[in-house]
């Protein structure tokens, strides 16, 4: 955890470790379930980064993580597809399952697990190949083509989906790193997306962006959950009001409240997110 969750306010101190009851293994989603994590604990070393947190992702929706920086939301976010694994003293306890089965299972495949929970990162990370190869090497690398006529419905179909064909058809041969920001992010969700996804988590996708490609990112992401579950990271409460159906505030690594997004914003149950919402701290 970082040296930001102790400088804020003394007023929130008192509260610190507080949550609402119903966040200690209860599910959070009325209704059919894609994600499911039980008494989630994360640990960096000796530091505890993700305390107890449970809490249900419902299929076709976009949960969004909101809550001050170093609270937990993107670390709780890469143990949804064990990219915590990468790092060598980080340990992960608990119960985490993507349709009923156990993700954390030692017989599971990582590398499979990762195809089907994929993942966009907050900076643009494009391939240095070119757009046409940055789509299509999930698909060759994970033997999902057999021929080059359905590689090539693959890559256009995924970058159609990403909203990026029209802007691209012409150049797929140039390097995915010429693209602009906004272009590059929307190339790395095709990416993702190329070898057929249940789940995309998108760890804060457009804090590098400008509005207008924040703007085609966030419409993207809507179109994108009739397909997918999509699970949002965003320092933006705009964002997370504008994109997602369920919103979870997670505050010193624990899930203070989850919701749907709605309520969570005009009438949250706890004083945490109450106080985050107002910006009295955060």
């Amino acid at each position: 955890m970082s040296d930001e969750q102790h400088t804020e306010s003394a007023h929130d101190h008192a509260q610190d470790h507080a949550r609402p009851d119903t966040t200690a293994g209860k599910p959070t989603v009325d209704g059919p379930v894609k994600v499911a994590s039980r008494h989630v604990d994360v640990f960096y070393g000796e530091k505890q980064a993700i305390k107890d947190v449970s809490l249900d992702i419902a299929p076709n929706e976009v949960t969004a993580f909101i809550g001050p920086s170093g609270c937990g939301k993107s670390t709780f976010l890469r143990a949804l597809n064990r990219m915590n694994d990468i790092i060598d003293i980080c340990r992960v306890t608990g119960d985490i399952r993507l349709d009923g089965d156990d993700i954390y299972d030692r017989r599971v495949d990582v590398v499979q697990l990762r195809a089907r929970v994929g993942m966009v990162f907050q900076k643009p990370n494009p391939f240095p190949k070119s757009i046409y190869e940055n789509v299509a090497y999930g698909p060759r690398i994970h033997g999902l083509v057999a021929h080059k006529d359905e590689l090539d419905e693959i890559v256009h179909t995924s970058l159609d989906r990403a909203g990026l064909l029209n802007e691209v058809k012409d150049r797929l041969e140039t390097p995915g790193t010429g693209l602009s920001g906004g272009q590059q992010q929307r190339l790395c969700i095709a990416r993702a997306i190329a070898v057929s996804p249940e789940v995309i988590l998108m760890d804060e996708p457009c804090s590098a962006l400008d509005p207008i490609a924040t703007a085609k990112i966030e419409e993207l992401i809507d179109e994108l959950r009739e397909n997918y579950t999509i699970v949002i990271v965003t320092h933006s409460m705009q964002q997370a009001a504008r994109v997602s159906q369920r919103t979870a505030f997670f505050h010193l690594g624990h899930l203070v409240e989850m919701g749907d997004t709605e309520t969570i914003f005009t009438n949250p149950e706890h004083r945490l997110t109450q106080g985050y919402i107002t910006g009295r701290f955060g």
